[in-house]
């Protein structure tokens, strides 16, 4: 299982066909599944796990068509675990701790609350494409009650565009030989945009700290 959680933070997806041939939807939709649904695994590779998928699926590892679907229905199935975990246990769950240590820290919390206060019912759209947040809005979601139906209605269409984006993208791109060669460079450039929007948060949050 450690080995198993080794290549898939590293997105060696040679390793993953080798050891799991079509099994590797299985090992796809738990990744997005837990990434989605579970507050104390915000960290799994979700955006350029997808990218991946679909470069992949051009190089005909993959059905496209298949892999779109599983991976639509684990994203929605885990936030929506996400968002009644969140209202019916709500905060209760940052007390639960696992050999002293906090299993999930509040503070990612908060920077969601603040994400909802800037964009709104959007941020459930938009918290799709934020590492981190993408995790915690749909708990988010549940601890202030969102009206659930509501929620549903946003969480399936930022579930659709969240997968059909980058694993279109991943899918268009796989002709590119730079792409192919230099994958994991492209990885790395997803990983920084994604999380572009939270540095920018805390630089300006210190530097408002700083002019105070």
């Amino acid at each position: 299982m450690i080995e198993l959680f080794k290549h898939i933070l590293h997105l060696d997806f040679d390793w993953l066909f080798q050891n799991y041939g079509t099994s590797i939807y299985v090992v796809l939709f738990v990744v997005i599944f837990v990434e989605t649904g579970l507050v104390a695994m915000p960290f799994l590779p979700g955006d350029s796990l997808l990218f991946t998928a679909g470069l992949f699926a051009r190089s005909g590892y993959l059905n496209m068509a298949y892999l779109m679907g599983l991976l639509f229905i684990a994203a929605v199935l885990g936030d929506n675990i996400n968002y009644w975990v969140g209202r019916k246990i709500g905060i209760k769950v940052f007390n639960y701790k696992i050999k002293g240590r906090q299993l999930v820290k509040k503070e990612y919390l908060d920077k969601t609350h603040d994400f909802f206060e800037k964009h709104g019912t959007k941020a459930i759209i938009m918290a799709r494409f934020v590492p981190f947040v993408r995790t915690f809005a749909p708990f988010a979601a549940g601890v202030g009650e969102m009206s659930y139906k509501k929620y549903l209605s946003f969480d399936i269409l930022g579930g659709a565009l969240w997968i059909g984006s980058l694993t279109t993208a991943g899918y268009l791109l796989g002709e590119v030989e730079f792409i192919r060669k230099h994958i994991d460079l492209v990885c790395l450039g997803i990983i920084f945009v994604s999380v572009l929007p939270i540095i920018v948060n805390i630089f300006k949050a210190r530097m408002g700290n700083v002019k105070k």
